[in-house]
């Protein structure tokens, strides 16, 4: 069996906090799964890029990548498994960029057991686009939104510039969501 393939499956669903209107993915996630996959798993799931540290919060202890600025337990994530730090119904904080300081709540809403070997996280269900990488943060992503779908607003043309073209707050793809989760190893 491959590492992080189970016969156990744990239902996430991870959303942005401090962002209205919700950003939110509902994964079925290999019950084996590390917590470095998990950060993984997230990023693809989220449309998020890697290019920021990130740490998980759970039951008030910080583990992540170590950062002289934050404190943090130091757990190998690349062995402690996600089954070994939370139990089923359990909520847990994952937050990524501490500079644009996003912030996800995590709930477990099921653990369950499986007839097939799940290799790889699914998505079934979600809403929204999540903001660009490097946009500011939920105040400055509310700010960008509010300029791009204005014209005569006076930085329209600077924020247009932020996001990529193409890119509507609204759009949730979940085919191409469940192809980025096939390419996490």
């Amino acid at each position: 069996m491959s590492p992080g393939a189970s016969k156990t499956a744990f239902q996430l669903r991870i959303s942005l906090k401090e962002y209205v209107p919700v950003i939110w993915r509902r994964l079925l996630v290999p019950g084996g799964v590390t917590m470095a996959k998990l950060h993984t798993i997230f990023q693809a799931a989220m449309g998020w890029e890697d290019y920021h540290l990130h740490c998980f919060k759970i039951d008030g202890v910080r583990d992540g990548i170590p950062d002289p600025e934050f404190e943090m337990t130091d757990i190998n994530d690349k062995t402690v498994r996600l089954s070994e730090l939370v139990g089923e119904r359990a909520r847990f904080e994952y937050q990524y960029d501490f500079g644009d300081n996003w912030c996800h709540e995590v709930i477990i809403e099921s653990v369950s057991a499986l007839d097939l070997v799940l290799k790889n996280a699914v998505c079934h269900e979600g809403q929204r686009a999540c903001p660009p990488e490097d946009v500011g943060g939920a105040r400055m992503y509310s700010k960008v939104l509010e300029a791009i779908g204005d014209p005569d607003y006076e930085e329209h043309d600077e924020y247009l510039n932020r996001i990529a073209p193409g890119f509507h707050p609204d759009a949730f793809d979940l085919a191409a969501i469940n192809a980025a989760l096939q390419r996490v190893r």
